[in-house]
């Protein structure tokens, strides 16, 4: 029969709230009553009942991911660092794919509240006041992720998107470019999207290369989207000699599209892309970008949200965590 708190309070001659004190907040029970805990843990194999456990601190040590689209690479490394850390800080994960539908993002923050989620991470999405309302009305503490929020004080951890987007049209202009165009985010539904215009918009007028400010296609999130973004492009635009591309996923699609028209990547036209995913350095050619702390973006903001449930704060409001420009080979000088 499996053990229960009961069999360990009276084997270690304690209390029960004394053994619930070893199992959760150890350094307040005094050391020999600790050990005699641990002593009858140990012999009578007792493994806490986390539904029993939440009973008693009112707590369910589950915490809720959203991410618009578990099918990005981008969201397999932030999902790892979150699961990470919550393994490390003693919770659970529910992970809920929104497909970037309000309405299921909206149904999804009811069901974290029917389950009496601890917290919610909110990753590489706009913090609509919808959004926001909800969250403070079911009174869950919650943090976002590639994100941020002008209009809210909400705890955030990022990087410095425009920034990034800047070192990377440089990058281009500072090899010999001068006719270089982008393929961004559409505006209307992206966090990302904006700042990394304004960056490309920022490296264009400081080179005095303010020509190629119209150089711009948009794409929906996905390969097929820039691709097609990318044929709109060359169309109007087919003395190009290098194009910026906001996340990896376009930059294939985009060496793609060239390939298909026998344009030489490379050898005509450099690319760049945003976010150094995996499959960034198995690509051909091998893609020069941006590289994102994917992996620590997720972990630290799971430790932030875990900051916030414990404390009712946290200490650094808004985290900008660094970027760096990888080189491989799908640029090279003009």
């Amino acid at each position: 029969m499996k053990s229960t708190i009961r069999d360990v309070a009276k084997m270690a001659g304690v209390s029960i709230s004394t053994v619930s004190r070893v199992m959760n907040s150890p350094n307040s029970v005094i050391e020999s009553k600790r050990e005699r805990v641990l002593e009858a843990v140990e012999q009578l194999k007792y493994q806490p009942n986390a539904f029993a456990r939440g009973l008693i601190y009112k707590k369910s040590f589950t915490l809720g991911l959203l991410i618009p689209d578990i099918e990005n690479l981008y969201y397999a490394g932030v999902i790892r660092g979150v699961q990470d850390a919550c393994i490390k800080l003693g919770y659970s994960l529910m992970i809920c794919n929104t497909d970037r539908d309000k309405e299921r993002l909206l149904s999804y923050i009811d069901t974290f509240h029917e389950k009496q989620v601890d917290g919610v991470v909110l990753a590489s999405d706009i913090l609509y006041p919808e959004y926001y309302d909800k969250l403070v009305g079911c009174r869950i503490p919650f943090v976002l992720v590639s994100s941020h929020s002008d209009e809210y004080d909400i705890p955030s951890v990022e990087i410095d998107d425009e920034a990034a987007a800047y070192d990377a049209v440089k990058f281009l202009i500072e090899l010999g470019h001068k006719e270089i165009g982008m393929i961004g985010f559409n505006h209307d539904n992206s966090i990302a999207g904006p700042p990394r215009y304004e960056g490309f918009i920022r490296a264009l007028k400081e080179f005095g290369l303010e020509r190629n400010i119209e150089k711009i296609k948009y794409a929906n999130h996905r390969y097929e989207h820039a691709y097609q973004a990318t044929h709109e492009l060359f169309t109007d635009f087919p003395d190009l000699t290098a194009v910026f591309c906001v996340a990896d996923e376009f930059a294939m699609g985009t060496i793609s599209y060239l390939k298909d028209r026998n344009i030489l990547v490379p050898g005509q036209v450099s690319v760049v892309g945003f976010d150094n995913l995996r499959m960034a350095s198995m690509f051909i050619p091998k893609l020069t970008t941006i590289a994102q702390p994917i992996y620590e973006l997720g972990y630290r903001g799971a430790e932030k949200l875990h900051e916030l449930i414990t404390t009712g704060s946290v200490e650094l409001r808004r985290e900008k965590m660094e970027h760096k420009l990888i080189v491989r080979e799908s640029s090279r000088e003009k």
